[in-house]
């Protein structure tokens, strides 16, 4: 890994187009790195590259972390790996269980043999699904996972995530493979699609639309929320700390609220006309869906690490979204592209 103060290096980032992924190839292309994209852009956009396109520092590759080939040439030409190609969102997973499996697990599997084979370091951006059904918080990183029946399709999800983090716990352990495991707890921010079960972009594109917010379950459920910015600052710091090698680490906010309370801010916000309406899971999900009443990550690990603080709010994330949804809104639509009501 990088040190302290590294020198310009060359990142693979898979999943680069995607909403934290095309955040964090602008933040290593200012600090004078150079990045190679790896998106097969199913959910990643070529939009969200934009602000860098043409950047002598990048190229982007059209693919697939499914492409043995593709992935063993990429990881040749580069000095670390940033894997954050991966099915996400909730929805997502519900909707397509085969593909978000095979490319989670198949994916991140042929990205560390790649990177064994030429000795490159790698950081795995996982998933705080991994605790699944364990409510007890703030959660430390070696937190009990509490599943359900393997049969549902979130905590099938949930197991292939703590796979790929055995996996590479297992390279760096017996082959010595430089590895970091990032832990993300509800990242938001600009550019987060509202397709795939979001909650802030599809509140604040409801609200901005004069619609009923949807909340689901009882809305009494708590999460915590932190800036994409902050992630991609801590993402950086532990890219730059020799002594997070080898380690998994949590990345959050710590500031909690109930989902419900979460659409009232946003309708004052927005100013919106709009009601707030209690959905059932199972009208949501389909029938045997499984939630967590609570979610709130332990960083500890992280701020002794590296210093790390989150710097943005929930109303700073607020605002954005609604900023970001309001531009949505008003932009023209392309001649012959229907609107979806």
């Amino acid at each position: 890994m990088p040190g302290t103060t590294p020198q310009p290096q060359t990142y693979l980032v898979t999943g680069g187009a995607g909403f934290i992924g095309s955040h964090l190839v602008e933040a290593l292309l200012r600090r004078g790195d150079r990045v190679v994209v790896l998106d097969n852009f199913s959910s990643g956009r070529r939009a969200n590259l934009a602000g860098v396109e043409g950047h002598p520092g990048l190229r982007v590759v059209q693919g697939s972390v499914l492409d043995e080939l593709v992935v063993e040439d990429l990881v040749r030409q580069c000095d670390v790996v940033v894997h954050l190609a991966a099915a996400v969102g909730v929805r997502l997973i519900v909707e397509q269980p085969l593909a978000s499996l095979t490319t989670n697990l198949r994916g991140c599997e042929n990205v560390v043999e790649a990177a064994w084979r030429h000795r490159r370091a790698v950081l795995l951006t996982s998933s705080s699904e991994i605790y699944g059904k364990n409510s007890t918080g703030p959660l430390p990183e070696d937190a009990d996972r509490i599943l359900g029946s393997p049969s549902v399709v979130r905590w099938a999800y949930s197991t292939a995530k703590a796979v790929d983090e055995i996996l590479l716990n297992a390279y760096h352990r017996e082959r010595g493979l430089p590895t970091i495991i990032a832990r993300l707890f509800n990242t938001v921010g600009p550019r987060q699609s509202a397709a795939y079960g979001m909650v802030i972009p599809r509140l604040a594109r409801q609200a901005v639309a004069g619609h009923p917010l949807t909340v689901y379950g009882t809305g009494e459920q708590t999460r915590c929320f932190v800036h994409v910015a902050d992630v991609v600052d801590a993402l950086l710091r532990l890219l730059a700390t020799p002594a997070a090698i080898g380690q998994t680490v949590n990345i959050g906010s710590s500031d909690e609220i109930s989902i419900r309370r979460l659409a009232d801010l946003v309708v004052a916000a927005a100013g919106s006309p709009s009601p707030i309406e209690l959905i059932p899971y199972h009208e949501a999900y389909g029938s045997g869906f499984e939630d967590m009443h609570r979610r709130v990550p332990d960083t500890r690990r992280l701020r002794e690490l590296t210093g790390w603080a989150p710097r943005r709010t929930l109303h700073d994330v607020l605002t954005a979204a609604i900023a970001e949804a309001r531009a949505e809104a008003a932009a023209p639509v392309p001649q012959g592209q229907l609107v979806a009501s």
